[in-house]
């Protein structure tokens, strides 16, 4: 990947990922290809902080039907980015 802002797509917020903030932990949804190294280089360049480690997962679509159709939401993959002690990022508006 050439660009950062093409590897971290968006802040995931939700109570679960408010929760891990007291524990310097960042959740993004990230490009599918990035790899944690390209996490890592995309989050420490973006919010200027020093990222000690980087979890991923992938989410896989859950089924859906809207009358007949059956279809499935789209599957993306998730980052937990954990920050040195007393840096934040301000993207979450905390």
């Amino acid at each position: 990947m050439k660009d950062v802002r093409q590897v971290i797509l968006r802040p995931i917020v939700s109570e679960r990922s408010y929760d891990l903030i007291n524990d310097n932990r960042y959740t993004f949804e990230v490009a599918k290809q990035a790899s944690k190294i390209e996490i890592r280089q995309a989050v420490e360049e973006i919010f200027g902080v020093t990222v000690l480690k980087v979890n991923t997962m992938r989410v896989t679509g859950k089924p859906k039907r809207v009358r007949y159709a059956k279809g499935t939401t789209r599957s993306w993959k998730k980052a937990i980015v954990t920050v040195a002690e007393g840096e934040t990022i301000e993207a979450f508006g905390i």
